[in-house]
């Protein structure tokens, strides 16, 4: 038992120590996974359990100013990504679309891609407020497994790319995630201003149609790295990520089907 033990620790401190990336070791919720288990922990048992339950014999809360305020620094946020990213990385040709090896360095632009990475991580923790909103609302008709993997899944992966290969191959899908978000809450922001709005905006399933076009750039752009034997992108992390683009794209596609191409099943976002 005791060899058993050792083993884990030594296998835990190689992952953990010796594989990840030592300049993000002393930031925000990147020294050790447990925080962030214990966050998405917390998060499913709020939406699944507390939360409900808080929320029975309540009024639904009227969050209408602090939604638009949300969506906003959403729009904000996910817009100044797409324009950092232009500004220092694609207008400048430091990226290689078949293969970008993560810079590792203390290199200035290195370490700004870093800083980037990590705060795109920040930002799907601030995601869960979604569910956190739905649940304040009793919009639990919302509050679907879609929603519940994908945000939990996005925390999770994010840390991962922070922790190990912060920057790199992944800044490409940073990039088209960041856009597809910030359309994504221009919506919501205007829904919230005027909910008549809903009925009203034609491009409301184009933005589910731009989730299914990322997923599938975003796994076509992982294989080609996959297969390329001379990339040296973390072959290991390709190949995890390659099957969670090709699920959600499925799980989106079933959303579209059943809220875009079957209005008799028509689900309610």
């Amino acid at each position: 038992m005791t060899t058993i033990i050792k083993e884990a620790i030594d296998v835990y401190d190689l992952l953990l120590n010796q594989y990840s990336d030592p300049r993000v070791e002393g930031w925000f919720l990147m020294g050790s996974p447990f925080p962030m288990i214990m966050l998405l922990v917390f998060y499913q048992y709020f939406i699944r359990s507390l939360g409900p339950w808080l929320m029975k014999d309540r009024e639904p809360f009227k969050l209408d100013k602090v939604m638009i305020l949300y969506n906003l620094i959403q729009i904000l946020v996910n817009g100044w990504f797409v324009e950092e990213s232009f500004r220092h990385i694609w207008l400048h040709g430091r990226y290689n679309v078949i293969c970008e090896e993560v810079d590792y360095s203390d290199d200035p632009i290195a370490l700004l891609v870093a800083r980037f990475t990590w705060m795109f991580f920040m930002t799907k923790v601030f995601d869960l407020l979604d569910t956190v909103f739905m649940v304040l609302r009793k919009r639990s008709d919302q509050v679907s497994f879609l929603h519940l993997y994908h945000h939990t899944g996005m925390v999770l992966a994010t840390w991962i790319g922070t922790k190990y290969v912060a920057g790199g191959h992944g800044v490409l899908f940073g990039t088209i995630n960041s856009f597809v978000h910030a359309v994504m809450y221009i919506y919501y922001l205007l829904t919230a201003l005027n909910p008549e709005y809903k009925k009203s905006i034609w491009w409301k399933k184009h933005i589910t149609e731009l989730q299914l076009i990322q997923f599938v750039l975003t796994s076509l752009h992982s294989a080609i790295a996959l297969f390329n034997p001379y990339c040296k992108f973390p072959k290991v992390l390709l190949a995890a990520f390659i099957p969670q683009d090709v699920f959600m794209f499925f799980l989106f596609l079933d959303f579209y089907r059943k809220a875009y191409l079957n209005p008799k099943k028509k689900l309610k976002e």
